[in-house]
């Protein structure tokens, strides 16, 4: 619900300062005389896993490197639906290859002639133009466009592209960098560049091995130190930065502006094998936004697809009919680039680093719910952030009116600095 203007209530948005990192160069050199044509990365192919907090990692680095207008998408795709649920912890390759027996199985049990063909199907409803990974065809594309196009970067993100990733770096070494995105657990030598959060080497902590028996310790990956080739970041890469953020705040300024101030933004999550709630935590957390809706001019509330629909309930049931409440109902446009353009504070489920990370790099308040139900990895990211002043608790007894900062954090940026480090290490450089 949109409320009226409130001349009083109303205060300019704050929106971080831009960056200012030298990427490489700053002599008087034109960078065209500092490379060859051959060695100078004009395009980028990236390689999703279907999830888009991973594919919006690795659109967050390419917009970063400047290469957001050339780059090809392509996505490992895994079958969906029924038996396949239970199959994920398989290599994408021998899952296809099961699904595939057994409709021969099911197809001769049948005692039918029509048999399906091995799933190379696109696994996202309205994405067609999205291209099914190909080591062969990237491959054949890398080498045979190097000498009119130079280098092709190849950036992947998410489990299921690690041997998609490692192979194009195999069999075409000599044309492609190859950045993987979120820790491949080992032989991280078949990468170029490995970009992951510090707490994926939590396990490594003393304080995690006292946690796992010592007869699994050799399982829990990753089992060495980071090595030079390796950039650790705080949170998740993506795709917001303070030129994004105001150009939100321009497109979105119709339905924010007259929102009276200040306005909390409440992104909902979902549970996750290391962060799991339920209904009590909707209970508490609309427990605790009744408390402070005093000093809030206005709340908006968005959901992820995660979201348990009892969790939705409650939060809907408990603050729908409320003036100072509205709660997105999940139809386009998304309004989250408006949500983190033009709200005073934040409060996120404690469940999604990608979240979190978004809702940090504003430089706002950010209170977390539900960080005491997390372990493991997740619990040592939120200390990381705690630790820094990015983040406090959500307790209900918050005056969201009283502001705080921090530096923003800017792990993409650092991260694309890292990329173009690396790159001219091997003698090539990064020119969009």
């Amino acid at each position: 619900m949109l409320l009226g203007l409130d001349s009083k209530q109303v205060k300019p948005i704050r929106l971080p300062e831009p960056p200012s990192p030298h990427f490489g160069g700053g002599g008087g050199v034109p960078d065209i005389f500092e490379t060859g044509f051959s060695g100078a990365i004009r395009r980028a192919v990236i390689i999703g896993n279907g999830f888009p907090a991973a594919e919006n990692q690795c659109l967050g680095l390419v917009r970063a490197l400047g290469l957001a207008d050339n780059h090809l998408f392509y996505r490992v795709t895994r079958p969906r639906g029924g038996v396949n649920e239970w199959l994920h912890w398989l290599p994408v390759s021998l899952h296809k290859k099961l699904v595939y027996l057994i409709s021969l199985l099911t197809a001769s049990l049948s005692r039918s002639n029509k048999l399906a063909p091995l799933p190379l199907e696109n696994g996202a409803v309205g994405l067609a133009s999205v291209l099914e990974a190909d080591v062969h065809q990237i491959v054949t594309i890398a080498r045979q466009s190097y000498d009119k196009d130079g280098p092709l970067l190849v950036v992947a993100s998410g489990r299921d592209t690690i041997s998609i990733a490692s192979s194009i770096k195999r069999l075409a070494s000599q044309n492609v960098f190859v950045v993987q995105i979120q820790h491949p657990r080992s032989n991280l030598n078949r990468f170029d560049l490995v970009i992951t959060p510090h707490h994926d080497y939590y396990p490594l902590t003393p304080h995690a091995q006292e946690q796992v028996p010592r007869f699994l310790r050799s399982w829990i990956t990753p089992r060495e130190p980071p090595d030079r080739h390796v950039v650790l970041t705080v949170g998740a890469l993506h795709q917001i930065d303070s030129a994004a953020l105001r150009s939100a705040a321009s497109a979105w300024h119709d339905e924010f502006a007259p929102l009276p101030k200040p306005l909390l933004v409440v992104n909902i999550g979902g549970p996750t094998r290391h962060c799991r709630y339920g209904a009590d935590l909707a209970k508490q957390l609309t427990a605790y936004l009744l408390s402070v809706l005093q000093s809030c001019g206005s709340v908006r509330i968005s959901f992820s697809d995660r979201t348990p629909e009892k969790v939705s309930n409650i939060v809907a049931k408990e603050l729908g009919n409320n003036p100072k409440v509205y709660i997105w109902d999940g139809e386009e446009p998304n309004p989250n680039m408006g949500h983190l353009a033009w709200a005073d504070a934040f409060v996120v489920t404690a469940d999604s680093v990608s979240l979190i990370s978004e809702a940090c790099s504003t430089g706002k308040p950010v209170y977390l719910m539900g960080a005491e139900r997390c372990t493991w990895k997740l619990s040592e990211f939120h200390k990381s952030l705690s630790e820094r002043g990015v983040v406090r608790p959500f307790t209900g007894s918050e005056d969201i009116s009283e502001s705080w900062s921090y530096p923003p954090l800017n792990d993409t940026a650092e991260a694309a600095r890292r990329v173009h480090e690396a790159v001219a290490e091997r003698g090539w450089r990064l020119r969009p």
